[in-house]
């Protein structure tokens, strides 16, 4: 209530204590009903002049407008986040931050330092300026970003930002949609090159012991907020819930070298690889690694290894078993695989732990898989500039029956047998002798 309004009231009860101080307001010795009784058989004047000039006096307190000094906290919110904040605090200040402080503070904002939002805001600026948005590029960049980085959805950052929900869904749809497509190429890349695909099967052999590994391959559901109802059972994952299903596969950095996301969360992860273009592209000789070693008779190019979830190819080579029943050889073999195998786990912890948002996806499902991967560039990037890495999500342990060999798949199934075979026989020798 006004402080002028009150003043003004007690007045008003001061002045009606000395007019009739018989039925004084403010008397401790009387009941509540005395008081009203008193009130209501005094013949003074002064109780009807207190309650007439009260009664005006609390109609003109309802209806005066809010003063400046009393606005609403959801105002004082909201410019917390607005254009000219932001731009204060990322041109004004950010230089006379010191560089640790700062790229913290960053993190907590928007998942990433300084240096890599400006990066990021710097590659896709010419794209955003062709759109006509009315917002800085920067501003709808950070955006988007803390929606990614603490999982918020459009109406909540609808109410931060003041603006309409649809704005934020379209903002996050463009944002995304560019990353996804425009950054992509230049940051999610097979590693062909020499020198790259040198230095990944060297440091997975520093880990692993076996040679030419070039990669780690796992999937991990993606849990969906809402889904319509007529689609429940065919996403439904494993675990129990709608989600879409994301497929990696990461190198000894935990950097993701492709990514896809085409099947609901019902689909096997078997079924899941060979409906990707890495699987197409893998079984038709497409991807090209000049690189071939000889081991015991031998030519071992690059591949991947993955769980037993996954078929065993020439060029994806899974354990012998799950639960250590093979040969000492091969139980060393199904141990050092293991290892290659677990940075991509890590990655995927990293990717969710990283953009929560990817822990319960608040996105239409026309706009999921563009979301998915935009958060698998952002990852990327973090990596690659060796940004801190956040604690991992944890995944449910994984379970099932190896998949079956399709008729088109035999004869890639028999060169990988023997091909983990000879890798097993090599390596337990290795082992022996030392």
């Amino acid at each position: 209530m006004d402080q002028s309004f009150l003043l003004m009231l007690s007045n008003l009860l001061h002045l009606h204590n000395h007019l009739d101080p018989i039925s004084s307001l403010l008397s401790d010795t009387h009941s509540s009903t005395t008081s009203s009784a008193s009130l209501l058989t005094s013949t003074s004047a002064a109780p009807l002049l207190f309650f007439t000039i009260a009664s005006v006096l609390s109609y003109i307190a309802s209806t005066r407008p809010a003063t400046t000094n009393s606005s609403p906290p959801a105002t004082t919110s909201a410019s917390e986040f607005s254009v000219s904040a932001f731009r204060a605090l990322s041109t004004e200040r950010i230089w006379s931050i010191e560089a640790p402080l700062r790229d913290a503070q960053w993190r907590s904002s928007y998942g990433l330092s300084y240096p890599v939002f400006t990066t990021v805001v710097d590659k896709l600026k010419p794209y955003i300026a062709q759109s006509n948005l009315s917002l800085p590029s920067d501003y709808a960049v950070a955006m988007v970003l803390s929606r990614l980085t603490h999982g918020l959805s459009a109406k909540t950052l609808a109410s931060r930002y003041s603006l309409e929900p649809y704005l934020i869904s379209k903002i996050t749809n463009m944002v995304t949609r560019l990353l996804a497509t425009k950054l992509y190429p230049e940051f999610i890349k097979i590693p062909v090159s020499r020198r790259r695909l040198h230095e990944t099967t060297q440091a997975f052999e520093e880990l692993t012991s076996l040679p030419n590994m070039c990669g780690a391959i796992d999937s991990t559901p993606v849990r969906l907020r809402r889904l319509p109802t007529d689609l429940n059972s065919s996403y439904r994952c494993r675990h129990g819930y709608s989600s879409v299903l994301l497929q990696v596969v990461a190198d000894h950095k935990k950097i993701f070298w492709d990514v896809c996301v085409k099947a609901p969360g019902g689909f096997d992860d078997a079924a899941h690889l060979r409906d990707s273009l890495l699987y197409n592209r893998l079984t038709s000789g497409d991807i090209v690694w000049d690189k071939v070693m000889n081991v015991r008779g031998h030519h071992v190019r690059p591949y991947i290894v993955g769980d037993w979830c996954y078929p065993l190819l020439s060029f994806l080579l899974t354990p012998f078993s799950w639960n250590g029943t093979g040969t000492p050889g091969q139980n060393a073999f199904d141990a050092a695989l293991m290892k290659g195998r677990k940075v991509v786990e890590e990655a995927i912890g990293l990717l969710k732990g990283r953009w929560k948002i990817l822990q319960d996806l608040n996105v239409d499902l026309n706009h999921a898989p563009q979301t998915i991967v935009a958060c698998c560039v952002l990852h990327n990037l973090c990596q690659i500039a060796r940004e801190p890495e956040p604690e991992l999500w944890k995944e449910p342990e994984e379970s099932g029956p190896p998949p079956r060999v399709l008729e088109s798949e035999k004869s890639f199934y028999y060169f990988g047998e023997n091909l983990r075979q000879a890798l097993a026989d090599d390596l337990y020798q290795r082992l022996s002798s030392r």
